[in-house]
C-alpha cells in the first residue's frame, strides 16, 4: 500500500531526530506539517518565514537529504508559511534547495532552465547598509544594473567570517535576474567548481566544462580563497576568467581576506582579481548592528525591548550570523521554556555564545563625549581656561574617566592637558559630592556615561 504523505514525513523526522539535539529537532522541525506532494513538489507548511530561513540557512543540507532518501530523486521542496491560523490563509515561499550539480555532460542549458544556485532569501532589502558595508554594496547594486559594464569588474569583496559578504554577492545576482530575467547568473562556490573541474578531467569533459562556464553572463565565486594550492583548478580557471572579461560579462568574488593576503595563488590571478574594485566588509560596529536587529525583527514579526536590543547590540559584535543566531536562539529558549524575552533571558542566551567583554574606555573618549554633550570643543576644555563651563567639563571628564577607564590619576590629568594628581583628585570629590544632591547632575552623567559604554 503506498504510504500517505503523513507517513512519508514521518520517516524524515526521524532521520532529522537522529541527527540533530532534542532542542533542535523540537524547535525547527517537529512543528512542521506536511501538506501536500504532488508532481514531485513537497510542501511543508511553517509557523513563519523566520523559521523557513533559518532552516534554508542551517538545516537545508540534511533536510533534503531526509527528503531524497524518502520521497524520492528529483523531490522539490516548497514552504507555506501560515498568516491567518483561523482562516487557514498562508503564502508559498520555495526552497533554495537544489540537487547534486548537473552533470558536465548536461550543459549548457536553455536559459529558460538555467539554475543559477543563488538563494533567493538573499536580497538588497534585507541586507542592512552601515558604515562597514557601504562601498560593497554601493559597487553591488550599480553592477546589477549595469552588469559588465561598470568600473567594478571584478568586484572583490571580502572580509570575516559571518560578515555578509555571501548574502552580499547573491543579492546581486537576484537584483540582476530581477532587472534581466534571460541573464546567465551563476553562484558556485569555489570548493563547488574544484569539483566540478575534477569530474570533467576525469571523464574527458573539460571542453564542456569550459563551454558551460563561458556561457554565463555573471559568475559568482564564493570563498574563493579555497582555491589555493589546486594548479589544475587555477589554470582552468584562468581562462575562464579571461574569456568571460574580454567578453564584457561580470565577475564577483568573495574571500576571506585580501588578494595581496591570498597564499598559493597564481600571481597571474591574484592580478586579475586587482583589475576592477576590491572591497573590503568589516565587522558590523554598532549602529549597524542594531538596525540589523531592528530590520530581522521587522522581517519576522519579532518583538523585543529596547533594552535588550541594545545589549545584545553591545556584546555580540562578530558577525551578522552571531547576531541572527542570538535572535534564533531567544525564540527557541523563549519557546521551550514558556519564558518572555527580557533582559534576563538575553543575558543567559548571550552568554552561552559569545564572551561578554567590558567595553575599554579610554580617557580620551571621555573627553570627546564630555564635549560633545556639552557643546563644547576638546581644546576649550583642556585649556587653561577658568571659565565655569570649561572648568565644569573638566570635573566631569574626572570623575568619568575614574569610573569607566583603568587609567592612573597622573594619566587622566595628562591627557587633561598636563594637571596634577591633586587636581584630578580635587573634581572626582567635587563631583561626587555635587551629585550626592543634585539630580541633573547625576542625569547628565549617567547620560554620558551610557553613550560610552555603547
Amino acid at each position: 500500500m503506498t504510504q500517505s504523505i503523513n507517513e512519508q514525513w514521518a520517516l524524515c523526522q526521524t532521520i532529522l531526530a537522529d541527527n540533530l539535539t532534542s532542542s533542535a529537532y523540537q524547535t525547527w522541525f517537529a512543528p512542521i506539517v506536511p501538506l501536500q506532494f504532488e508532481n514531485g513538489i513537497l510542501v511543508l507548511q511553517v509557523k513563519s518565514q523566520f523559521v523557513a530561513e533559518y532552516i534554508e540557512e542551517n538545516y537545508i543540507p540534511l533536510l533534503s537529504s531526509a527528503i531524497l532518501r524518502v520521497f524520492g530523486q528529483g523531490t522539490k521542496l516548497e514552504y507555506r508559511v501560515l498568516i491567518d491560523s483561523t482562516s487557514g490563509a498562508g503564502t508559498m515561499i520555495p526552497s533554495t534547495a537544489s540537487p547534486a550539480p548537473q552533470p558536465i555532460a548536461n550543459m549548457p542549458r536553455p536559459v529558460a532552465n538555467f539554475d543559477t544556485q543563488l538563494n533567493s532569501f538573499y536580497t538588497f532589502d534585507s541586507f542592512v547598509c552601515g558604515e562597514p558595508n557601504k562601498l560593497a554594496r554601493t559597487a553591488g547594486v550599480a553592477i546589477a544594473k549595469q552588469p559588465g559594464s561598470t568600473a567594478f569588474n571584478p568586484l572583490f569583496i571580502y572580509g570575516g567570517s559571518g560578515v555578509g559578504k555571501t548574502h552580499l554577492a547573491n543579492a546581486i545576482g537576484n537584483q540582476t535576474r530581477a532587472l534581466n530575467p534571460l541573464a546567465r547568473v551563476l553562484y558556485v562556490s569555489a570548493n563547488t567548481f574544484k569539483l566540478q573541474y575534477q569530474d570533467a578531467a576525469l571523464n574527458n569533459r573539460i571542453p564542456d566544462f569550459l563551454n558551460f562556464y563561458q556561457s554565463v553572463d555573471v559568475l559568482i565565486v564564493d570563498d574563493i580563497q579555497y582555491f589555493a594550492g589546486l594548479k589544475g583548478t587555477q589554470d582552468t580557471f584562468f581562462h575562464i576568467f579571461n574569456y568571460l572579461l574580454q567578453s564584457r560579462k561580470q565577475l564577483i568574488f568573495t574571500s576571506d581576506r585580501a588578494p595581496i593576503e591570498l597564499k598559493d595563488i597564481e600571481q597571474r590571478l591574484l592580478t586579475r582579481f586587482k583589475y576592477g574594485l576590491t572591497a573590503e566588509i568589516k565587522r558590523p560596529d554598532y549602529e549597524l548592528r542594531k538596525n540589523i536587529l531592528l530590520n530581522k525583527m521587522r522581517r519576522d514579526g519579532i518583538t523585543l525591548s529596547e533594552d535588550v536590543v541594545n545589549f545584545i547590540a553591545n556584546n555580540v559584535r562578530d558577525s551578522v550570523r552571531d547576531l541572527e543566531g542570538i535572535l534564533a536562539s531567544l525564540l527557541a529558549h523563549s519557546t521551550l521554556t514558556d519564558r518572555d524575552i527580557d533582559l534576563q533571558l538575553a543575558e543567559e542566551v548571550v552568554r552561552r555564545i559569545v564572551a561578554i567583554q567590558p567595553k575599554q574606555t579610554t580617557v580620551g573618549e571621555v573627553i570627546s563625549a564630555v564635549a560633545e554633550y556639552y557643546n563644547l570643543s576638546e581644546k576649550q576644555i583642556i585649556a587653561q581656561s577658568r571659565s565655569r563651563e570649561n572648568a565644569h567639563a573638566r570635573h566631569v571628564i574626572a570623575y568619568i574617566s575614574k569610573e569607566l577607564t583603568e587609567s592612573s590619576l597622573t594619566e587622566i590629568g595628562f591627557k587633561m592637558g598636563r594637571r596634577t594628581h591633586a587636581t584630578v583628585l580635587h573634581s572626582i570629590t567635587y563631583i561626587k559630592e555635587q551629585m550626592e544632591f543634585d539630580a541633573a547632575l547625576r542625569q547628565q552623567v549617567a547620560q554620558i556615561e551610557s553613550a560610552l559604554q555603547k
